[in-house]
This record gives structure tokens, C-alpha cells and sequence, in this order.
């Protein structure tokens, strides 16, 4: 394995043809329940035949740790105290609790994207004007709570492994050709209401040379992939970045994969996953398809959840 060189500057996308770009992708009016977007796409039968996936039973945590210490990749920590030291209630058997507090939608917390956690030209998925449908009481559409449970066949398109190199340099724009030769090179293909999942061994790159801002330069997949993977009819779509390529190629939309896959195609995504392990849990095992379960936090009015999404193969 070795480091790949610094990524050339991708491609500059204006307004209008990402405008053209979200209108080819768009399947508003699709589904009913609208706010479930995607997800109607997975049926009983594509739960058992994610099933028939799991061979060893080898079960792998996708979630980070809470991280609740400052850094560049993380500027708003999450909280964790103690509350009671047992030594509020009666004195038998002593409890022990603790406060949990996390403002989840940025860089250093894995969790999901619910389809009201992004509007595009002020309109979220389906069309619904996002300023009527989001308030300060939370989400009338498009609520996680909307969503439940996921649970489906995943891929990992392993992107280092099949490039040979240890990470994807920051920049790196994954095209939708690399897609392609990854899905070859793996054996893995995405279909119809799978859940795609990117590496790009951001962690490993963070455990060897530190932390740094991921928000203003992180690996990620240019604008040219996302019509492959809606041809695919995919359901759910995770990194272990947010998806979008940064800085964005796109004139004036600062990301792009999401304003493509949650409000033109109701995808959910998962962001800040911890892919290393099911690097290593697929390499082993020779096979990159296993089933995955997503369970988001029941929250009403929503606009996603922390989890800790668990891959089996």
C-alpha cells in the first residue's frame, strides 16, 4: 500500500447544469409516504434476500466513538456527564446515570440525514416548501421518525483498496467510472434498494497524520456519479465523509451529493461512518455485499438521528 499523490482540481460545475443534473435524478411524486423517500423501495423480499448475505456472522459496528474533546474536524463537541453518582436515591442498589447532548449534523457524530435535513432552492423532497414544512417545533415532513428501520443489503466500494494506495487524498473526486471499476475489482455490485457505502479511509489518514477540517477539503464523490447510482435505484448512501466532495465543484451549492440524493432523489444519508473495521471484515472474508441494519432514534419532527449502523456479513 502506499499514499496516492495530491488529486488534481476537479472539474468546475455552473448552476445551470447542476439545475439540469437535479432534474434528471429527480423522483418526486414517486412514493407514497413521500417523507420516506427511498426507503418504500425496500420490500420484505429485499430483507430476506439481505439475510441470505450473512454467512459467518461476523457483526460489524459502523458507528464512532462519542467524541467530546474540541478539534479541527470537530467544532461543536458532544456531552457526556455524569448525573447521579448514586448517591441521589435510596441507598439500595445504587444507580449510576449520565447525560448524553450532541448537535449531530457536522463532521465528528455518525449519523443519518432524514429528507427534511435538506432543501434545494428552498423546496425539500418532493417539492414541499421548506420554510411551511420546517419550524422551530422540528419537521412536519420528512421526520426521521417517518423513516424507522433500515435494513437491507450494503455494499462497501472500498475505494483505496481497489486503487492500492492507503486513503484517498482530500479532494479526491470519486467519478462515476470509479464506481464502476470498483464494483468490478470487488465483486459488489449496487442494485435496487441497497445501501452504497464509500470509503475513502479518512480514519486511517486521521490515526496516521491527525485531524484536520473536513469540511473545506475531504474526499468524496464529484456530481457525475450520482446519475449511476440513480440508475441503480439505490435506497440509502453513506461515507465515512458526508458523500460530498470538498471543496464542491459546484458554483453556489456547498454540497451538492446532498442536495442531489436527499431532496431530488429522497436518499437518506450516513455520515462520519467508521469504515476501517468492515474494510478489514471484507478483505478477510473475500466479498464486499452483507446485510446492514440502520436504527434511527424515534425523534418526531427530526431532521435525522445519531446511529451506530451495524454491517453483517
Amino acid at each position: 500500500m502506499s499514499t496516492e499523490p495530491a488529486p488534481d482540481p476537479a472539474p468546475r460545475v455552473s448552476r445551470e447544469e447542476f439545475d439540469a443534473l437535479f432534474a434528471a435524478v429527480r423522483t418526486w411524486g414517486r412514493w407514497t409516504p413521500a417523507d420516506r423517500g427511498a426507503w418504500n423501495r425496500v420490500t420484505a423480499d429485499h430483507v430476506r434476500r439481505a439475510a441470505a448475505l450473512v454467512r459467518s456472522g461476523t457483526a460489524v459496528p459502523l458507528g464512532l466513538p462519542w467524541d467530546t474533546r474540541p478539534g479541527p474536524d470537530n467544532d461543536r463537541p458532544a456531552l457526556h456527564y455524569m448525573s447521579d453518582l448514586g448517591d441521589v436515591e435510596a441507598p439500595e442498589p445504587a444507580t449510576h446515570k449520565d447525560f448524553l447532548g450532541v448537535d449531530y449534523h457536522g463532521k465528528a457524530v455518525t449519523h443519518l440525514d432524514a429528507l427534511s435535513h435538506v432543501a434545494y432552492r428552498g423546496r425539500l423532497y418532493g417539492g414541499r416548501p421548506a420554510r411551511e414544512a420546517v419550524g422551530a417545533g422540528g419537521a412536519r415532513f420528512g421526520s426521521v421518525a417517518a423513516l424507522g428501520p433500515f435494513v437491507a443489503k450494503g455494499v462497501l466500494l472500498d475505494l483505496p483498496a481497489v486503487l492500492g494506495v492507503d486513503w484517498l487524498e482530500p479532494g479526491h473526486a470519486v467519478r462515476a467510472a470509479d464506481l464502476l471499476a470498483a464494483e468490478q475489482a470487488l465483486g459488489a455490485t449496487a442494485d435496487e434498494g441497497c445501501a452504497v457505502l464509500l470509503r475513502s479511509g479518512r480514519f486511517r489518514r486521521r490515526r496516521e497524520l491527525g485531524p484536520w477540517d473536513v469540511g473545506a477539503a475531504g474526499a468524496g464523490l464529484y456530481v457525475d456519479a450520482v446519475p449511476l447510482l440513480a440508475e441503480r435505484g439505490i435506497a440509502l448512501l453513506g461515507a465515512d465523509g458526508d458523500s460530498d466532495l470538498r471543496p464542491s465543484p459546484v458554483e453556489g451549492v456547498h454540497s451538492p451529493v446532498h442536495a442531489l440524493a436527499v431532496a431530488a432523489m429522497g436518499v437518506p444519508l450516513l455520515d462520519n461512518l467508521d469504515l476501517e473495521g468492515l474494510s478489514g471484515a471484507c478483505a478477510a472474508a473475500g466479498r464486499y455485499e452483507f446485510m446492514i441494519v440502520v436504527a434511527p432514534l424515534d425523534v418526531p419532527g427530526g431532521t435525522g438521528s445519531p446511529v451506530n449502523p451495524v454491517a453483517i456479513l
